[in-house]
């Protein structure tokens, strides 16, 4: 009985070793790669991570990956950004990178639709890079980025996207990078748009563009939203937009727009002020852009979300059609 005891403490002592032996071989061994880069998004763990490098073969095992790194104690706490891998790189060292070392650059994602403020709050919250322009005001910023003088506000002049920046650099090499990026878009825009529309200027076109961004996320929309807009202006009518008044109300919008809001006028209010307001009210997109400059060829004078759960709009050519509209989509009546 105690031979057979030995012989099973033995069988299980043999296991383990083999199963430690097999373990430390896949930490420690080396592995060839392209000389790959790891992006490490904002809030990815150590479980994506893995999941990353198991499908790019950097790794040999994910589990091994995993397990050494609850070991330990990493968790989720890594640092957001692009690593720079060696050609041949272990999991123990990848490991030992992501638990100590910063990232070769940082990555910050300004999504299409945000406001000027809420990129700064990204961007000022951003770890691991020089905040410069913290306490600068928008005045400031705009003149050390050599911006026209015309330009008095740095409302929609950033575009939005995915940068990668230096760990080591500062705030103002990424709003560089997202107003020069900007200006180019914006510029090709402004040179392929369509002739005869009422832009005194390619700011007016980017105004346009933001108005468009934030009435519609439906790719099929965008151009259609752009050619009632477009027709208004052409008919001297006021826009009436929404998303321009709850602009204007800035601290004060709380999540609804109240018929006094409607009333109140204030520069951006576009019930009760006519043309474009005085700046942009969000960063506009590329799509966002090209609507503006490329309107639907109709003439489309109002619009209504369906609340259907597809994101689109219905769009009338007169006020008897939108308050069918009005009545099927918004009041559900037949």
């Amino acid at each position: 009985m105690r031979r057979r005891q030995r012989q099973a403490v033995l069988l299980l002592f043999t296991g383990l070793l083999i199963f430690a032996l097999v373990w430390v071989t896949l930490l420690f061994l080396p592995k060839s790669n392209a000389g790959y880069r790891l992006k490490v998004p904002a809030g990815y763990g150590i479980s994506g991570v893995s999941r990353t490098l198991a499908a790019n073969d950097v790794i040999y095992s994910r589990w091994v990956f995993v397990g050494t790194a609850h070991i330990l104690g990493m968790g989720d706490k890594i640092h957001r950004g692009n690593y720079r891998l060696p050609h041949s790189v272990s999991s123990w060292q990848i490991l030992q990178r992501l638990r100590t070392g910063k990232p070769d650059s940082i990555t910050v994602q300004i999504i299409e639709g945000s406001t000027f403020a809420q990129m700064r709050k990204i961007i000022d919250n951003t770890p691991d890079i020089e905040h410069t322009t913290r306490s600068w005001p928008a005045s400031k910023l705009l003149q050390q980025l050599g911006a026209d003088s015309n330009y008095t506000q740095a409302e929609g002049l950033f575009f939005p996207a995915t940068y990668d920046i230096s760990s080591d650099s500062s705030d103002l090499s990424l709003y560089k990078q997202a107003y020069n990026t900007m200006q180019k878009h914006l510029q090709a825009a402004w040179k392929e748009r369509h002739s005869e529309l009422p832009y005194q200027s390619a700011y007016e076109l980017l105004i346009m563009a933001s108005l468009i961004e934030k009435e519609t996320g439906h790719a099929e929309d965008r151009s259609n939203v752009a050619a009632v807009f477009v027709n208004r202006l052409n008919r001297h009518m006021r826009l009436q937009t929404d998303p321009s008044v709850i602009y204007g109300m800035g601290n004060r919008y709380k999540g609804k727009i109240s018929k006094a809001d409607l009333r109140r006028d204030t520069p951006y209010n576009t019930y009760t002020r006519a043309g474009l307001p005085p700046s942009p009210i969000a960063l506009p997109g590329k799509a966002a852009l090209e609507a503006a400059a490329h309107p639907a060829s109709n003439d489309y004078l109002y619009f209504v979300a369906r609340n259907d759960g597809t994101g689109r709009s219905q769009f009338s050519h007169n006020l008897n059609e939108h308050n069918a509209a009005v009545r099927q989509y918004i009041l559900k009546k037949r």
